[in-house]
């Protein structure tokens, strides 16, 4: 009997909401990324959490029981400091706002993190952190006014957890927004389909399958990016949600679990 996964070669998994919430992992996510390589199908992790390195969400997801390579992962911090890096000369001051995974793969790319206003920097990079507080978005808000750019690594409003949905990136954007009286310059993770483009550009896959647990961000970017989706409910997105949905927030499949691949 044929089984939907037998249709492509290539999974692109969210994270958080799909194969864990915070730390913990979801019950049927090993299982099901293992019998997706006994099929020889690919596989890679896209998430908007800007907050972790790629190796760091790797080795997360193997001790929660799912092998993973960092090269298998992409962070929307990874591809955030990559577009910095094609817009702005090695050197350049980077304020940033988040974690200090962003701030390392800022670095990475040969620019220079900074992290008051004084510092003159050329742009603002901000991305979801536990930590970040009114005197970061103070510093960010002194920075976009004399005239760096800003860019958002996403806009997610909320992010997913064990005890159900929490602030994410979007809402600590919006309360700059507020402050502001206008919106980023450049917002760099899902919706926008770039993540998923370099993964199959990568991998050179020509059937992929996006997995994801929100219609306004995994979904919406699949179908930008003109790929099949399947929205599993063990996120943020339920099927209520699906009943006010507009067309391009629409998967091409629903299922409760990762079972649904099979």
């Amino acid at each position: 009997m044929a089984e939907l996964i037998d249709g492509y070669d290539l999974v692109i998994f969210d994270l958080d909401g799909v194969l864990y919430l915070g730390d913990q992992v979801i019950p049927t996510a090993p299982e099901a990324v293992r019998r997706v390589r006994e099929k020889g199908v690919l596989v890679s992790y896209t998430t908007n959490n800007a907050s972790r390195l790629g190796k760091d969400v790797a080795g997360l997801l193997t001790s929660l029981g799912i092998p993973a390579t960092e090269d298998e992962v992409v962070t929307s911090a990874r591809a955030s400091a990559q577009l910095l890096a094609q817009r702005y000369p090695a050197g350049t001051a980077v304020l940033v706002v988040g974690t200090p995974a962003l701030e390392a793969e800022v670095r990475e790319v040969g620019l220079k993190p900074v992290s008051t206003a004084e510092d003159d920097p050329e742009v603002v990079v901000q991305g979801y952190g536990p930590d970040v507080g009114w005197r970061h978005l103070a510093e960010a808000f002194v920075a976009i006014r004399a005239g760096a750019a800003w860019v958002a690594t996403n806009t997610d409003k909320t992010l997913p957890s064990a005890r159900g949905p929490l602030p994410g990136n979007g809402s600590l954007v919006a309360a700059l927004a507020t402050a502001l009286g206008r919106q980023p310059d450049t917002v760099v993770g899902k919706p926008d389909p770039s993540l998923f483009e370099v993964v199959v550009r990568e991998l050179k896959a020509s059937r992929p399958l996006v997995v994801g647990d929100r219609l306004d961000t995994d979904i919406e970017a699949a179908n930008r990016a003109g790929m099949d989706s399947l929205l599993v409910l063990t996120g943020v997105s339920q099927r209520s949600d699906l009943e006010s949905a507009p067309a391009e927030q629409r998967p091409t499949y629903v299922a409760e679990t990762l079972d649904g691949l099979f």
